[in-house]
């Protein structure tokens, strides 16, 4: 019996990882195309609903890490994140309606639906399952290549369902929310209490514990590395636009981002199942560094290089640098960290300081667009990028120091 829960949990909870990113995908892979082209609105206007966006998604993972680490294995806010993908289809025809009478209340709609359900919904299945993995014996990469699997899938067929009725890919989005609610009634993790005592003790996660986070220069340069790195997401987010605009017509172009994008997250997958085995072997502290190097090398190289196959090939390094980036994330937080508040350092340490910067520079970026142009927007941001990893070489650590005692484990003890 002990040898089958690990298998039924790590097939369940890939599967929910898969149809998770299948109604992300087809609801948001081609949002910035869809607002373009669609809606009509301006770079600018684009920028500020993804900082809307992002101010959402920080507060949903402020109180989603905390929740989580309250409720240890119990699946309360995964059902409250599921009503949430079933309702996406409906959510994103009163998003273009409510654009459609005021750019204003149309963002707020958007960026909290989208902040609180995908942005700031996927670190509560990452951490959730990241920590079934540790009390298991699958790798986290392994689980999490099956979402990537989701995305290149839906992907895929985003382009050619945009180009016939854009409304056809919030109907997949919802329909693949319809999954994921039957799948998740089928998760059971036995004695989720006291698989949780044997590994970090009895006693609960409290606020004080928490905040205690805030006390451990460790966490705090664990977050200067974030704030360079999660600059992605704000490269990511235009970037559609851009890529479209290499081509005769757009309707080329947005057919060939889905089969571009659909292609790196098949590459992507493939890194998600080898990250484990390298980040083991470089160790974690070394795997965040290098997914930073070729996150900088990206982004300036996208900047420099000119016409749709270059920049497909620049883009196609993203491949390479998420995989071992999520990997490392969560072995480097397992071993500095207090193990019972997992999910609020990934969700507050890596997801909210992401939402933090796309809030600040996704208004600026789709300014720094319109004036200066994309290739000279994504220099800038790639030497950003560059400067922050290159820095936190001599601030990350490999392992715990002695020097340094970590309330959060004394206090568990």
């Amino acid at each position: 019996m002990m040898k089958k829960r690990p298998s039924q949990s790590y097939l369940l909870l890939s599967a929910l990882l898969f149809f998770f990113f299948v109604t992300w995908s087809s609801s948001s892979s081609l949002l910035s195309i869809w607002l373009h082209q669609e809606v009509g609105l301006k770079a600018s206007e684009t920028g500020i609903i993804f900082s809307v966006l992002s101010v959402s998604a920080l507060f949903a993972q402020v109180c989603y890490g905390f929740i989580q680490d309250r409720l240890g294995l119990r699946k309360h806010l995964l059902w409250c994140i599921t009503g949430l993908l079933i309702l996406s289809g409906p959510a994103y025809l009163l998003f273009s309606y409510l654009l459609s009478i005021n750019i204003l209340l149309g963002s707020v709609f958007g960026g909290l639906f989208i902040g609180l359900t995908f942005n700031g919904g996927i670190g509560v299945l990452e951490s959730y399952t990241e920590r079934v993995a540790r009390q298991s014996t699958f790798e986290f990469g392994r689980a999490r290549m099956w979402g990537s699997l989701g995305w290149a899938v839906a992907t895929f067929f985003a382009g050619l369902l945009f180009n016939i009725n854009p409304d056809l890919n919030f109907l997949v989005a919802s329909c693949s929310g319809g999954i994921f609610f039957c799948l998740l009634a089928r998760l059971k993790i036995a004695a989720p209490a006291s698989m949780e005592k044997l590994e970090i003790g009895a006693k609960k996660v409290s606020l004080d514990d928490a905040l205690r986070l805030l006390t451990l220069p460790r966490f705090w340069a664990l977050i200067f590395f974030v704030v360079g790195t999660c600059i992605y997401g704000v490269y990511d987010q235009q970037f559609p636009v851009y890529f479209s605009s290499q081509f005769p017509t757009l309707k080329e172009g947005n057919e060939m981002f889905g089969y571009l994008n659909s292609f790196q997250v098949f590459l992507e997958a493939a890194g998600m199942f080898c990250a484990p085995w390298l980040v083991n072997r470089v160790g974690a502290k070394n795997g965040l560094i290098f997914a930073g190097m070729v996150m900088a090398l990206r982004m300036i190289a996208s900047g420099l290089v000119e016409g749709p196959l270059l920049i497909s090939i620049t883009k196609l390094l993203h491949a390479v640098e998420l995989p071992i980036l999520l990997v490392a994330i969560f072995k480097y937080n397992s071993l500095n960290f207090d193990k019972r508040l997992s999910s609020t350092i990934y969700l507050v340490g890596f997801a909210c300081t992401s939402s933090i910067i796309g809030t600040v520079l996704s208004p600026l970026a789709g300014f720094s667009y319109e004036k200066f142009g994309f290739a000279q927007s994504y220099l800038i941001m790639g030497i950003m990028v560059f400067c922050t990893t290159f820095i936190s070489i001599f601030l990350l650590r490999s392992n715990k120091s002695s020097s340094e005692p970590t309330f959060l484990q004394q206090k568990a003890v």
